[in-house]
């Protein structure tokens, strides 16, 4: 039988497997948040009323 793993180990597993959906759930919504302020640059510059002569 394997030993058993130490409070050390076990810490570190925790942190790889808890990090691991960390980093792509945060990429996802940084590139949704991202692409949706490119997609909507064009209809803001739109918006904006046109600078006094």
């Amino acid at each position: 039988m394997g030993d058993d793993p130490t409070w050390v180990e076990l810490l570190l597993n925790f942190a790889l497997i808890a990090g691991v959906p960390a980093v792509v759930g945060g990429t996802l919504i940084l590139s949704l948040v991202g692409l949706t302020m490119w997609a909507t640059a064009s209809l803001r510059r739109r918006r904006r009323s046109p600078p006094a002569p």
